[in-house]
């Protein structure tokens, strides 16, 4: 089976590492550069399934590519947010009108700039997203470029730790924040293999979760790893890595996310997410 594993999904990550995980699948993990791109390498058929925030698999619906839900992530409260500098006017979410706030457009970004400021009575329209791309977005937002940035872990918590930028609003409450892991329709993966995926990336989860200090040298050791052991120790005991088999109550979620995105313009007709996720 060929796993997709980008930086930014920790558990396949964690996966990718962990001795015999997934081994029953004669795994074959394949590396790609961002959670945007798992849609196009599933269509290529690059990938078996992979791993993402909220919004791709919402997406990929969107271009009419039938996804099939997986699993998903216990929520994640502490795992994105929205930063300013410390000496920044913007003290609360209402200030962001007119600025310019550095983002992965189509992530899980999107989705928690759009409620924040739809608790505000405000619409993405009122803001400029920048799309961070391969930039370094914390420099930006220290140097004046943007006003805002939104961020997530492990990069999150490193920027915490600095004395010239600060916290406007925590993912918290805001969205659920999960890490979903998703097919298509056209990959055949049927329900029986679909539970054995969500039942290995539960069991890897919670020996990872039993012991942290490993888990955290593994990812120490990797090659460009963002951070030391003890840095990516937070960041795990910071998580629920649990995962539970994707069920109508994450089905929801997902389509009150395609509705405010909607209701936002991030698309141009509503989107039906994983609609037949629950039937086969």
């Amino acid at each position: 089976m060929k796993i997709g594993v980008h930086p930014n999904n920790l558990h396949l990550r964690l996966a990718r590492l962990w001795p015999g995980a997934f081994a029953q699948f004669s795994p074959r993990f394949i590396p790609y550069r961002e959670g945007r791109d798992t849609a196009a390498l599933l269509q290529a058929g690059d990938i078996d399934f992979g791993g993402t925030g909220s919004t791709p698999p919402i997406e990929a619906d969107a271009c009419g590519l039938d996804v099939i839900y997986i699993a998903a992530s216990a929520p994640r409260p502490a795992n994105g947010a929205i930063l300013v500098r410390r000496d920044s006017r913007i003290r609360e979410v209402a200030e962001l009108v007119g600025t310019r706030i550095s983002l992965i457009d189509g992530s899980f970004h999107t989705y928690l700039l759009a409620k924040s400021l739809e608790n505000e009575g405000l619409a993405l329209s009122d803001v400029t997203r920048i799309e961070s791309g391969d930039r370094d977005a914390q420099k930006d937002l220290l140097d004046g470029e943007v006003e805002a940035w939104v961020t997530m872990s492990p990069r999150l918590e490193a920027a915490l730790q600095r004395d010239d930028l600060r916290e406007l609003v925590r993912c918290g409450s805001l969205i659920p924040n999960r890490s979903l892991f998703w097919t298509l329709a056209r990959h055949g993966l049927d329900p029986a293999t679909r539970a054995a995926i969500a039942a290995e990336l539960d069991r890897v989860g919670r020996e990872v979760m039993a012991d942290i200090d490993k888990a955290a040298d593994l990812l120490a050791a990797e090659p460009g790893s963002e951070g030391d052991a003890a840095s990516w120790a937070r960041v795990l005991r910071s998580r629920d890595l649990s995962v539970v088999p994707f069920d109508d109550t994450i089905l929801s979620e997902q389509q009150d996310e395609t509705e405010t995105l909607f209701r936002h313009g991030h698309f141009d007709a509503p989107v039906v997410p994983g609609q037949t996720a629950i039937q086969r």
